[in-house]
């Protein structure tokens, strides 16, 4: 009988059990774990409780919380501050090629519309932070590009990324549904992205000088006591993202990331880095629940069907978001090495895909069968492909500080 923690324990134990077995033969732990969702999710073996798959995304986005903390408590601000033209141009630039390439060759290649062309290279145009936080806060930690800010500019890069390609895709499905593209829907991007620093700031320097108020009175917090209220207090930033969005747009996301930063900034460097440490021994649990059920949302069936022709497409805006790339590292210090480096971590695709691909399907659109596809047959070849490009070639492509 299949129920929560049977479902839990499967993911824990087999997902923590391929990730050791491709850590041995050299793959990517990620790469263990998905393959254990595909296999035990609701497509193959079907042993996972419905009761965790209705919750997945809210599993998925914890866990994401978790890293995002961890990545805010490890970025310095100072580092930050080099590299922060070529970091928002990664923040939108490489989508919007990708969803021009989609445009461009979507309708001739796969014989949709512009608009279903634009819904495409919308579900396409995010990177996963999923995959891409976890590996640039181990390039932190370990001193690998750290002297040119690379996993900084990463970091931040792709944390906005998702914010705007998500604003984009709500903006083209509601196109396609017969309604009308607002001026607003693009004008909340700004907005979501400055309201989400300027409130995590604010929530951060807040909590710092509140532990350091019952520290200097000798009430002193555990250390574990303040990773479970900053983590309450990060689940109620991403609450407000959904509570406020009538009146004002707000990106959770960077509202927690930007949190832990100030945190960090305020507080003592001991306490910062031992709540790392704390976030990071939670991360091993939460990095096992976030891919496995990114796992268990791909629906081998459709990618089976997909065909090579949506194969083609996929590789063909991964050229156009390449060239995005590229172009937002001009006149910067990046050697072509470390500009390669960059390339590669921004073509991994998963947990935005994972979240929207289904959406026109669930809406009654003709093509949200192709777009459910399109997502998955993305997250298959692009996750690994991404993961297992940068855990070879980073120790090649970047200096160690």
């Amino acid at each position: 009988m299949i129920n929560l923690l049977s479902s839990l324990a499967f993911i824990f134990i087999v997902g923590l059990s391929m990730a050791a077995i491709c850590q041995k033969i050299k793959l990517p732990r990620i790469i263990g774990m998905l393959v254990t969702g595909v296999v035990l999710g609701p497509y193959v073996l079907d042993l996972l409780d419905p009761a965790i798959l209705g919750i997945s995304a809210e599993l998925r986005k914890i866990a994401l919380v978790i890293i995002l903390i961890k990545a805010g408590l490890s970025l310095d601000i100072k580092d930050l501050k080099k590299v922060g033209r070529p970091a928002l141009l990664m923040s939108f630039l490489p989508a919007c090629f990708e969803i021009l390439g989609f445009s461009l060759f979507g309708p001739k290649i796969l014989g949709i519309t512009l608009k279903e062309s634009l819904i495409m290279g919308a579900v396409l145009g995010a990177v996963s932070p999923a995959v891409v936080v976890p590996k640039m806060v181990q390039l932190m930690e370990s001193n690998y590009g750290t002297k040119k800010s690379i996993p900084q500019m990463i970091l931040a890069g792709a944390s906005l990324d998702d914010v705007f390609v998500i604003v984009l895709f709500q903006t083209f499905v509601n196109m396609e549904a017969g309604g009308t593209a607002r001026a607003m829907d693009f004008v909340n991007i700004p907005v979501s992205i400055v309201t989400g620093i300027v409130l995590g700031i604010a929530v951060g320097l807040l909590l710092a000088i509140l532990f350091d108020f019952f520290y200097r009175r000798n009430q002193k917090i555990r250390n574990s006591t303040k990773v479970i209220l900053m983590l309450g207090v990060a689940f109620l930033l991403m609450s407000m993202e959904t509570a406020l969005k009538p009146w004002i747009a707000i990106s959770g996301l960077l509202a927690v990331m930007s949190m832990a930063c100030a945190f960090a900034m305020k507080a003592d460097e001991t306490v910062g880095n031992r709540l790392s440490q704390k976030f990071g021994k939670l991360w091993i649990a939460a990095e096992a629940i976030l891919f496995v059920m990114v796992g268990a949302a791909v629906d081998i069936r459709y990618t089976l069907e997909a065909g090579p022709l949506v194969i083609a497409m996929i590789f063909i805006s991964l050229a156009f978001r390449s060239a995005g790339v590229l172009l937002s590292m001009t006149k910067t210090q990046l050697n072509l090495k470390e500009r390669i480096f960059c390339v590669i971590a921004y073509l991994p695709k998963a947990t935005v895909q994972a979240a929207i691909g289904s959406v026109p399907l669930s809406m009654g659109l003709p093509c949200g069968k192709m777009v459910l596809s399109l997502a998955v047959t993305s997250i298959v070849i692009t996750a690994p492909l991404g993961a297992f490009g940068m855990e070879l070639t980073y120790k090649k492509l970047l200096e160690k500080n």
